[in-house]
């Protein structure tokens, strides 16, 4: 049942993103050791973005994110991005593969993360943030991130710049 939902999900995102041409199925293989897209695990909230899929599993113990090569057709390593002792969740990726934001909870403290694949680096972005975070999401180009925050006593939308500055988004129309 978790394929078949998480292939739904990619061939309708596909289908929905593309502008022209024929639209194809994505069928890729089951891997009982977790080395590949599909798995025995829970493969949570995959998000297509050009030639990647990024999700999160708990495959191997713990959620991590994951990130999927269709063209190449295998997992990309993702080196500083996972930690033992965190929960990972809600991954979204810029549109060249570039950035990976998501939601995770270390020691019952939620946190927004910015993984820059190029660099290598991870970064909280919310650590001066006294609230609870969740569902992060990211532009296209990279530069904005927009998340939920509780910081209000209520779920509000933020965003942020790359470098996890508040942007300020005017009120008035100008």
């Amino acid at each position: 049942m978790k394929r078949l939902v998480i292939l739904i999900t990619i061939i309708l995102t596909v289908l929905l993103s593309s502008c022209g041409g024929s639209s194809r199925l994505l069928n890729f293989p089951f891997d009982s050791g977790g080395r590949s897209l599909n798995s025995p695990a829970a493969e949570l909230t995959p998000r297509v973005s050009g030639r990647y899929i990024v999700f999160s599993s708990d495959r191997f113990g713990r959620q991590d994110i994951y990130l999927f090569d269709m063209v190449s057709r295998r997992l990309v390593d993702l080196p500083g991005l996972n930690s033992f002792d965190a929960i990972a969740s809600s991954p979204a990726l810029s549109k060249n593969g570039r950035y990976i934001v998501f939601a995770s909870n270390r020691q019952g403290k939620s946190g927004i993360f910015l993984y820059d694949r190029e660099t290598r680096q991870l970064r909280n972005l919310t650590t001066n943030l006294q609230a609870e975070v969740r569902n992060p999401t990211i532009s296209a180009d990279g530069n904005r991130i927009a998340f939920e925050s509780s910081a209000n006593g209520q779920w509000d939308i933020l965003v942020y710049d790359r470098a996890g500055q508040p942007i300020n988004i005017p009120t008035e129309p100008q």
